[in-house]
C-alpha cells in the first residue's frame, strides 16, 4: 500500500529466520566463522541475501572504532578480468556491512602507492590489492602500520600477506598434456611483459612443464605494442613451419589481439594453429566454434579475498598467512 513504511529488517529478524541466536549472527559479520559450521554459514548468508538485511554502518563504527570500510585497487580496470573480481568482491562485502572504495592503478606502481596512502588517509580497515608489482618494499613499510592487505590474482616475494588466486600450475600442466594427448608438436606461449607476478607465474610454469611433453625449449613470445603483433606471429608460424602447433595465451587480452591478427592474416584455427589460453570471457566461445579455454574463478577470488579480510580484522594475532588456491575450469572447444 502506498504510504506504508517498509519495516526494516534486525538483526533479530535474520536470527529468527535463520534459525541461530542474535550472538552468532554478529559473530558472521564480524567474520568470525569459526564458532559455525558450514551449513549454518550457508544458511545465514541466505538469509541476509533474502530479508535484505543491512548492518547499520554508523552504529558498528562509533561502537567499534572501524570504519567498515575497504580499499579496492585493480591494475587495469579496463581489462574483463577486473569487473568480474570487483562484482565478488562487491557482493561478499555487502554480505558482512562492508562499503567498499575503488581505485585503478592502470599497471602504474606509482599510481598504485598513491592510491593506497590515500585510502590510508581515508581510513580504510584494509585494502584487497591486484597490485601491479613493483612495490614490495612499500607495501611492507606500510602494512608495518598495522594497514592489512589481501593480494588478488597476485604474489610477492614478501611472506607476509594472505594471498588468493587460481592454480594456475594444475591447470597448465592440463592444458598442455591435452595438447600433446591431441597430437600437437609444438606449443608457443603468448604473454604479454612481464611486468607482475601473474605473468610471471605462468610463464616460469609453461617453461617447466614444457619438458615435460615435448622436445625442443620452450617458445615464449611477448606481445608488447600491437604494432608489433604481427612480427610475433609470422615468427612463431616460420618457427613451427611442418609441426602441427598450437598457441598457448597468458590471458584474455593476450588471446584477443592474438585471434585478431591471425584475422589479419587468414590464419584459421585449429586447421592452421591451434588456439587456447587463460579466461573463460563470453565472446570466446563465439569465435568460431569457440576457443579452449582456463576458466579462472574470478568472482570466487574476489569473495574469498573479503573473508580473508574479515579473519584479518577481527582475528588480528590468530593464525599464519595463508596461501588460497582456487581450481580452475578447462573448457575444450574446436579451437584445439
Amino acid at each position: 500500500m502506498a504510504g506504508v513504511k517498509r519495516k526494516k529488517v534486525t538483526i533479530v529478524d535474520v536470527a529468527a529466520k535463520a534459525g541461530v541466536s542474535k550472538t552468532t549472527i554478529s559473530r558472521y559479520l564480524n567474520g568470525k566463522f569459526e564458532y559455525m559450521s558450514e551449513e549454518s554459514r550457508q544458511r545465514i548468508a541466505d538469509v541476509i541475501e533474502e530479508l535484505g538485511y543491512r548492518p547499520n554502518s554508523l552504529a558498528r563504527s562509533l561502537k567499534s572504532k572501524q570504519s567498515f570500510l575497504l580499499g579496492v585497487i585493480v591494475s587495469d580496470i579496463t581489462s574483463p578480468f577486473s569487473p568480474i573480481l570487483l562484482k565478488g568482491i562487491s557482493d561478499c562485502c555487502e554480505r558482512f556491512g562492508y562499503r567498499i572504495l575503488i581505485a585503478n592503478s592502470d599497471d602504474e606502481p606509482r599510481k598504485e602507492r598513491d592510491y593506497i596512502m590515500n585510502m590510508v588517509d581515508q581510513s580504510v580497515d584494509g585494502i584487497i590489492l591486484n597490485t601491479t608489482g613493483g612495490n614490495d618494499e612499500f607495501l611492507r613499510e606500510t602494512a608495518e602500520t598495522g594497514m592489512r592487505f589481501v593480494l588478488a590474482d597476485r604474489t610477492i616475494d614478501l611472506d607476509i600477506f594472505d594471498t588468493v588466486h587460481s592454480a594456475d600450475r594444475n591447470a597448465i600442466d592440463q592444458m598442455l598434456g591435452y595438447l600433446k594427448g591431441e597430437g600437437y608438436e609444438s606449443v608457443g606461449f603468448f604473454t604479454q611483459p612481464l611486468t607482475n607476478s601473474t605473468r610471471i607465474h605462468r610463464c616460469q610454469v609453461f617453461r617447466e612443464m614444457y619438458d615435460k611433453y615435448f622436445e625442443g625449449n620452450a617458445q615464449v613470445y611477448f606481445m608488447e605494442k600491437k604494432q608489433r603483433d604481427a612480427n610475433v606471429m609470422q615468427d612463431f608460424m616460420r618457427r613451427n613451419l611442418g609441426k602441427r602447433h598450437a598457441i598457448f595465451t597468458g590471458n584474455g587480452v593476450v588471446t584477443l589481439r592474438v585471434v585478431q591478427t591471425m584475422h589479419d592474416f587468414g590464419i584459421e584455427f585449429p586447421k592452421e594453429t591451434g588456439l587456447c589460453g587463460f579466461d573463460d570471457w563470453e565472446w570466446m566461445n563465439l569465435v568460431g566454434g569457440g576457443i579452449t579455454t582456463i576458466g579462472q574463478p574470478t568472482y570466487e577470488v574476489g569473495k574469498e579475498c573479503v573473508k580473508r579480510m574479515m579473519h584479518l580484522l577481527h582475528h588480528p594475532h590468530f593464525g599464519t598467512v595463508k596461501n588460497v588456491e582456487l581450481p580452475c575450469q578447462l573448457n575444450f572447444r574446436s579451437s584445439t
